[in-house]
């Protein structure tokens, strides 16, 4: 597979090639945890690649549930891009201001809602900047755009579904956490979940994907990493982490390598509150 792939990722070279394509769209998907101390929306305004939209990922996403920012209706996710211009037969791609760490749930969620052609951006703005490409303060210009959704409900698996699979063993789970709170060494970040990971899954830390730049490793490499940690790459997926934004970098990663994929949108936010569910500790 080439390194730009406009429907996984692609590099900022690509990028800065296709920035005034009249189809491209794109959008700064920057999240970050509360321990990180940073305000993403205002750093958008301080400074963005040329056209760049700004999506928070918790303004899309599902305001009825009590767990944090699950997949929205697809109502919602339409009204949220329409409003931005953005809809069928444009090219999308988003970027974040980690390197890659939030890009890849919305582009996730684009997938769900059955648009296939976006991409992240490999490196994120980091490496946009570290390459001394231009931003700018200008805000984007907004044409709407109608959006035909149709969902991909194979892509998504239920804290149900997910308990069926950890017994029966019909999908290797991937946990994207650290290998201590895998293990149920650390403590978890929301008060209130047990520790440890759901029985018979397997630990790929999100960072053992990435390279040092925090571009994706190749997809021979990214491979060896998932056999490595004990994941059965002949099995399709259930990705899974805290809350269901890094276990995006793991679809991503098994997209990359051809492997089917499905993400658990509750993620350990759901599986660890729930007393009746097991918990395993320790290795794999």
């Amino acid at each position: 597979m080439p390194h730009s792939d406009p429907k996984t990722l692609v590099s900022t070279t690509w990028l800065a090639e296709h920035l005034k394509d009249p189809d491209l769209r794109l959008i700064d998907a920057s999240w970050y945890l509360p321990d990180m101390n940073r305000d993403a929306k205002a750093e958008y305004l301080a400074g963005h690649i040329a056209g760049a939209r700004f999506v928070d990922i918790d303004d899309v996403s599902d305001a009825r549930s009590s767990l944090p920012h699950m997949l929205p209706p697809a109502e919602k996710f339409m009204s949220r891009m329409r409003a931005l211009g953005v809809g069928d037969g444009h090219q999308v791609v988003i970027y974040d201001g980690s390197g890659l760490f939030s890009a890849p749930r919305l582009w996730w969620m684009f997938k769900y809602f059955g648009q296939n052609k976006v991409a992240v951006l490999d490196g994120g703005l980091p490496k946009w900047k570290a390459e001394k490409r231009p931003t700018t303060t200008e805000p984007p210009v907004i044409r709407d755009r109608h959006m035909v959704v149709v969902e991909q409900s194979d892509l998504l698996r239920n804290v149900t579904q997910v308990a069926s699979s950890s017994k029966l063993g019909d999908h290797t789970i991937i946990d994207a956490r650290s290998g201590l709170r895998f293990r149920g060494e650390a403590p978890e970040p929301r008060a209130g979940l047990r520790v440890g990971h759901i029985p018979n899954a397997r630990n790929v830390p999100f960072g053992s994907l990435l390279q040092a730049d925090s571009t994706m490793k190749h997809p021979g490499e990214l491979r060896l990493i998932f056999e490595a940690a004990g994941v059965d790459l002949t099995k399709p997926a259930i990705t899974s982490c805290g809350s269901g934004v890094t276990a995006a970098i793991l679809s991503l990663a098994l997209e990359r390598i051809g492997a089917k994929h499905a993400l658990f949108d509750g993620s350990w936010a759901e599986w660890g509150m729930y007393g009746d569910l097991k918990v395993a500790t320790g290795e794999a």
